[in-house]
């Protein structure tokens, strides 16, 4: 079995663990803890005699849930089979710039996916220009000297791997020189409305922009495959005549009109991802060897002294916890892992995992 380029391949990883994949915890996927909420899962329970009927081929319901949280209008949102499918059709669309698409590196690996469908060859700009040195504060700089009319822009926000967040204040003067720009805030719902930088609310303003949301990551439900884009109407009426009908089906979208109207349930997380990510965060700070990166969302990307494939093993054959590596990272390699932020029990679990490997691994050449 191939290593995965995703991570919460439990399948894989409970095959080296030489145990059941329940048995396994499971830090590679970076996914909330605390759900699905009992409002999703009441409302998968109700709607479970639908299934005998076609979906709604508008989802009129789930797309007005949607609107109403962002006070939006229905016609700008356009639910999909997870963020990934909505993706594939923003791609096309980038595809047709004669100027190519600009993506910040390293980045989401499914986004290799979706432009080299449409044969979209993207140009990447580096964040990690040298082994310690992260360039979070003035990639969009030299952008900004080019005409950039042509080009698309595919951006994650908050990115994905580091965490790191851009603010909205930066990105304002640079979304409208592109062509189109793409903005994927699938982990943007972990942050408090205090501390967003979603650009959302400019959509109405920015003709050339489309948001895409996932609401799997949040509501801990990813099985489910639920993403939803925010763009003009005409926008995500050609995305609709380009997929497959009845993308969502009738347990998802119940369950989307629950999850986006559950405001409790939002609430705890935040309160939660809070206190969680900081003592994540300090305990890894303690470990020798290892360099977190200050993250936003319920994740860290950390750099590591020793192989981070060999440590994924121990952790794995010793303990049952499942690390991602970031081998499907071109710009990171065997020197850095993905961790999910899960609860306090479970982040002291896998740090004390940790100080008990660590010290039986080879500190790595340097690069």
């Amino acid at each position: 079995m191939s290593r995965p380029v995703h991570g919460g391949n439990l399948a894989w990883a409970a095959r080296l663990a030489r145990c059941a994949p329940a048995e396994l915890l499971d830090f590679s996927a970076s996914i909330s803890p605390l759900g699905p909420p009992c409002s999703v899962s009441e409302a998968i329970r109700a709607a479970f005699s639908s299934v005998v009927a076609y979906p709604d081929p508008d989802y009129g319901e789930l797309r007005e849930a949607i609107a109403h949280h962002h006070q939006l209008s229905p016609d700008w949102v356009l639910p999909g089979n997870g963020a990934a499918e909505l993706l594939t059709w923003a791609a096309r669309d980038l595809a047709e710039l004669p100027g190519g698409c600009l993506r910040l590196t390293p980045t989401f690996s499914d986004y290799d996916r979706a432009l080299g469908a449409f044969g979209c060859e993207p140009v990447d700009l580096p964040l990690l220009n040298s082994p310690q040195g992260w360039n979070f504060d003035s990639w969009e700089k030299s952008l900004l000297q080019t005409d950039l009319s042509q080009r698309g822009l595919l951006l994650n926000n908050p990115h994905n791997p580091t965490g790191a967040l851009f603010a909205r204040s930066r990105l304002r003067p640079l979304l409208p020189e592109f062509g189109l720009v793409v903005v994927d805030e699938a982990f943007m719902d972990f942050l408090p409305p205090a501390r967003s930088q979603s650009v959302i609310d400019w959509v109405s303003e920015l003709p050339n922009l489309v948001v895409i949301r996932s609401v799997t990551k949040f509501y801990s439900m990813p099985g489910v495959r639920l993403g939803y884009a925010i763009a003009r109407p005409e926008t995500l009426q050609r995305w609709q005549t380009w997929r497959d009908p009845w993308a969502v089906n009738v347990l998802a979208a119940a369950a989307g009109i629950a999850a986006i109207q559950d405001s409790d349930f939002q609430q705890r997380t935040w309160d939660w991802l809070t206190a969680a990510n900081t003592q994540l965060y300090d305990g890894l700070t303690q470990l020798p060897g290892l360099s977190p990166l200050p993250g936003c969302a319920n994740f860290l990307l950390v750099a590591c002294e020793v192989s981070a494939t060999a440590l994924q093993t121990e952790l794995l054959q010793r303990h049952q916890i499942y690390i991602r590596d970031c081998m499907s990272f071109a710009e990171l390699g065997d020197r850095y892992f993905r961790i999910a932020v899960k609860t306090a029990d479970d982040n002291q679990r896998l740090l004390d995992a940790l100080a008990n490997v660590l010290p039986n691994l080879e500190v790595a050449h340097a690069y």
